[in-house]
């Protein structure tokens, strides 16, 4: 049995990247300092962890792979300001770092790239950027406006918490296996506090997500287990609008009116 077998398994969604000026490219973007506390997630064989190692006092790597994450530290001469973390960064717990100011980067597999972006939600006030390498719609989808057709429940819970921006788009041809899609960089950057004011965060979530469930009826029949048409209008909402086009203000809106109905009727 081959203990070095770090060929790409398709559960784990791997790609490797290994485009040298790609590579540079992303570095650049990132513009690792030595007293920034990085976290990589999915370091694969260390495309980006050995330039990250050259500038930084400390790296913290998340690897679901086991034999990836082995592997890594032998691959880079097991450097002590190399801590290698064998986990599902989708069941981390990000705070428990103990660090501030977190700046997490990685080229994140396809399979997991949104519900982790929804896990890092939870820890936005520890984070000081993200950037990352996602499939192209992906990234679509997180920058999208109002009334673009890849606008939805991801925008929306982002662009909430986040200011975020499309750096530049990766062909196929810079990872090994050469995927069928084009990736992208995206840069997002965490707000002090939400963009517009929330009363309560899990009926905004429920509120947004109902409405994206089925996407093409109209807010009125999307929220009717919520808020009913006289509701929606006095939101300042025609009630027979298609979920993408109403903005983050709005999706705020309906949500508070939300949260204040359950209140009066508890």
């Amino acid at each position: 049995m081959n203990t070095h077998d770090d060929r790409p398994k398709k559960r784990f969604g791997q790609n490797f990247l290994h485009d040298p000026s790609i590579i540079q490219r992303i570095i650049d973007v990132i513009n690792p300092k030595p007293s920034d506390n990085i976290i990589e997630i999915g370091p694969g064989k260390g495309a980006l962890t050995k330039p990250l190692l050259n500038n930084v006092k400390q790296l913290h790597v998340i690897e679901i792979d086991r034999q990836l994450a082995n592997n890594l530290a032998e691959a880079l001469g097991h450097p002590k300001h190399l801590f290698i973390h064998q986990a599902d960064a989708l069941n981390l717990d990000f705070s428990k770092f103990n660090l501030k100011q977190l700046r997490i980067v990685g080229n994140l597999p396809y399979n997991i790239s949104t519900p982790l972006l929804f896990h890092l939600l939870e820890f936005s006030s520890y984070i000081e950027d993200m950037i990352f390498m996602l499939q192209k719609e992906v990234v679509e989808r997180i920058c999208a406006k109002p009334g673009n057709k890849q606008y939805g429940r991801l925008t929306i819970m982002l662009q909430l918490h986040f200011d975020v921006e499309q750096l530049f788009i990766i062909k196929p041809g810079a990872f090994k296996p050469a995927p069928k899609i084009d990736s992208a960089i995206v840069r997002l950057m965490p707000l002090t506090s939400p963009r517009y004011p929330i009363l309560n965060v899990e009926c905004f979530s429920a509120i947004v997500k109902a409405a994206f469930s089925q996407r093409r009826k109209t807010i009125r029949n999307a929220l009717k287990n919520y808020l009913d048409e006289e509701r929606i209008n006095d939101a300042g909402i025609a009630p027979e609008k298609r979920p993408e086009t109403l903005s983050i203000s709005d999706y705020v809106k309906l949500a508070n009116l939300y949260h204040q109905l359950k209140n009066r009727q508890l």
